[in-house]
Parts: C-alpha cells; sequence; structure tokens
C-alpha cells in the first residue's frame, strides 16, 4: 500500500471534466493537490475552494503543459512551495476532429502537442523530483480511441496511442526508482464534450456500449487513486474503464 496522505500530486488539466474528479478523488485520501489549469480559472478556483472546503489543501498552477518552458516553471513552483512531487497524473487534452482529408497541420499539431508532448514534458521534467522524494506514482490518462479508434480522431487516436507507448517505456525506465507508471483508457465519459452532442448522436454513441451507458469521471477517477494507493506491483500497464466498447 501507498500511503497518499500528505503526499503532494499534480494533476494536469484539472479544471473540469475527468480532471477534476481524479484531483478531488486524491484529496479525499490526504493528498495535498495542485490543480493545473490553461485558461479557466474561475473552474479552477472552484475545485481548489471544493478540496479546501473538505479540509484537504490544493493550490492552482496556470500552465500550458504543451509548452515546455511552461512546464519548468510548473514543476519549478510545485519544487519551491511545496518541497517537490510524488504522484503525476498527466490528464490534459484536448481534440480537433476532422477527417484526414480536411484537417490542417495546426489542428494536427495542437492536438499532438496539448495530448502526448505535454505528457512527454511532464515526464521529463517531473520525475527528477518524484525520485528525489524516493520514488512515486504517474498515471497518464490515454484513451480508446488510442485503441479503437473511430472517423475523424487521426490527430487524437494517434496522441493517446502514443500515450500508451510512452507509458510502457517509461515504465521500464523508472521502475529501478521506485516510480510506477500506468495508463487509463477511458471510453464515453460524461465530460462537457459529451454533453454538448445531441440527442440523436448520444444515443449512437450509446448503443455502442454493451453495458448500455456512459462511464462517470468518478469511475474513472477510482481507478487512478487504485494505481496510486494499491498499485505497488503495477507498472507499464494500461486500464481500460469503457463499459465493454474493447475487451
Amino acid at each position: 500500500m501507498y500511503d497518499m496522505k500528505g503526499k503532494v500530486a499534480l494533476v494536469t488539466g484539472a479544471s473540469r471534466g475527468i480532471g477534476r474528479a481524479i484531483a478531488l478523488e486524491l484529496s479525499k485520501h490526504g493528498t495535498t493537490v495542485v490543480v493545473n489549469y490553461n485558461k479557466n480559472e474561475s473552474a479552477a478556483d472552484e475545485v481548489v475552494g471544493e478540496i479546501s472546503r473538505c479540509g484537504s489543501k490544493a493550490m492552482k498552477v496556470q500552465a500550458d503543459v504543451s509548452d515546455y518552458a511552461q512546464v519548468q516553471q510548473l514543476m519549478g513552483t510545485i519544487k519551491d512551495q511545496l518541497g517537490g512531487l510524488d504522484i503525476l497524473v498527466n490528464n490534459a487534452g484536448i481534440s480537433r476532429d476532422r477527417t484526414l482529408r480536411r484537417m490542417s497541420p495546426d489542428e494536427w499539431s495542437e492536438v499532438l502537442h496539448t495530448n502526448l508532448d505535454s505528457v512527454f514534458y511532464c515526464l521529463n521534467v517531473g520525475s527528477p523530483l518524484i525520485i528525489e522524494r524516493g520514488g512515486g506514482r504517474v498515471v497518464n490518462i490515454s484513451s480508446i480511441q488510442g485503441q479503437s479508434p473511430g472517423i475523424g480522431v487521426s490527430n487524437y487516436a494517434t496522441s493517446k496511442a502514443g500515450i500508451i507507448g510512452l507509458t510502457k517505456a517509461s515504465a521500464m525506465e523508472l521502475a529501478r526508482y521506485n516510480v510506477t507508471v500506468n495508463a487509463v483508457c477511458p471510453g464515453f465519459v460524461e465530460t462537457e464534450l459529451i454533453a454538448g452532442v445531441s440527442d440523436e448522436v448520444r444515443s449512437q454513441l450509446v448503443a455502442k456500449v454493451p453495458m448500455g451507458r456512459f462511464g462517470q469521471p468518478e469511475e474513472v477517477a477510482s481507478i487512478v487513486r487504485y494505481l496510486i494507493a494499491e498499485g505497488d506491483y503495477i507498472t507499464g500497464q494500461c486500464f481500460n474503464i469503457n463499459g465493454g466498447m474493447y475487451m
């Protein structure tokens, strides 16, 4: 068992959706949570406020994690203000869906930078901080789209498949330092992205799920907490939470 109490956790893209649920879940177990956000400061304030009201500690830090220099500043702030880092959850991500023939180079690059490069940047700068503390946990949020993509998501699917590869490679490198690295691959989850689709599209998506419903952010957060707290002998693995869509 990994005692989460008093540990410092960074959750990227933690102002909403799955990232928010993860931040709240980790805080329930005594973890000090760094709520990273890029643009939505008010949402980040809400997450920090909710954590504080529950008696746990949290701080917000703005950074665009697709920018290496900003990741360096982010990790420097964590080091200076909290003394180091124990847990890293790479969750930040965006989508720019379009078919290959119509996708612009900018739409391709923006998704790859935000979804995949950010994971490398945070591992590159953050893993030494975790090693300094005697080891810790890394969980990367991938997607079912990285395993079984649909149409119009070539940029997103590539970025999420890349996260799986990076998870396995970094797990091999960091195991000797008592750092586990795992990936979680959600299917369709009730977030702002799902809330924005029409009822017709929603019905079509639900029909693809053997369990007949979308997942909840809290269900993804629960898997993340398990990997951190109880995954002592688990590393380099992908955990699917998709209602049976991909087996």
